[in-house]
């Protein structure tokens, strides 16, 4: 029997790892029938909210966005999702944006069907439309070479208009593939592993990661991976984008 005093989950000041051996669920208003595990938020001092939902067969998310708006991705399973008027069938892969002001709706899961979201509070810009509903699926022939590395690829799930404050990507790491840089920015991240296993550093500390672990970088964290294993491996992201650098 192994210890349960062992994780690989650590959250420090400014990045945490979240592996799904220490999950506890939470209850969210309207998301029923479902096992809600709220992986990143505010408490920890980031500035977005990440969940993973496991829908049981008669499981739904039923709300309206206010303040932030939602990404809502399938990792697993599929399901039938409603929005803005709108109701297609989900499948592993496919996601839709649902942006302030709108109802949204999921059911009809298959067993053990997993969706990922991102929540952040949306921020207008003058001159600027808010963002429509967007829906699309993962497509290696649509991530593009990364820094002219074919070990490295980067898929944006979401337009790059200044409407939207937020992006999403899915990033590839081929076998032996490592960003080029150690990279120290102003965008906050939260991600979840889909495939595959890497090292991680952040800030200088190292961490081993696989499918299904999550990580959340505050702004200037800095940041290195590579992957490792027999297989690519593969994850997909949250940053703010598109906003001016002050706060005030």
């Amino acid at each position: 029997m192994e210890m349960s005093a062992l994780t690989r989950s650590v959250t420090k000041r400014n990045h945490a790892i979240i592996a799904p051996d220490g999950y506890i669920n939470s209850n969210v208003p309207g998301w029923t029938g479902c096992t809600v595990n709220v992986i990143i938020n505010e408490q920890m001092g980031a500035h977005l909210c990440q969940t993973l939902v496991t829908l049981s067969a008669g499981g739904q998310l039923l709300g309206k966005t206010e303040a932030s708006q939602i990404f809502f991705y399938v990792v697993e399973g599929e399901c039938q999702a409603a929005v803005g008027g709108e109701t297609r069938i989900l499948t592993a892969g496919q996601y839709v944006y649902v942006p302030v002001g709108q109802a949204y709706g999921f059911a009809n899961a298959a067993p053990d069907t997993k969706i990922l979201t991102f929540h952040k509070v949306y921020e207008p810009l003058a001159d600027q439309a808010t963002p429509s509903i967007h829906w699309g699926e993962r497509d290696l022939s649509k991530a593009p070479v990364y820094m002219n590395d074919e070990a490295l690829r980067i898929q944006e799930l979401l337009p790059n208009e200044l409407g939207f404050d937020m992006a999403v990507n899915i990033f590839t790491y081929g076998i032996g593939g490592n960003l080029p840089m150690v990279e120290t920015h102003i965008m906050e991240h939260g991600l979840m592993y889909l495939e595959g296993q890497a090292i991680y550093m952040l800030d200088q500390c190292w961490y081993p990661v696989k499918k299904g672990d999550s990580i959340w970088m505050a702004p200037y964290c800095q940041q290195w991976a590579t992957a490792m294993g027999q297989e690519p491996s593969v994850y997909i992201y949250y940053k703010n984008v598109n906003r001016f650098p002050t706060v005030r």
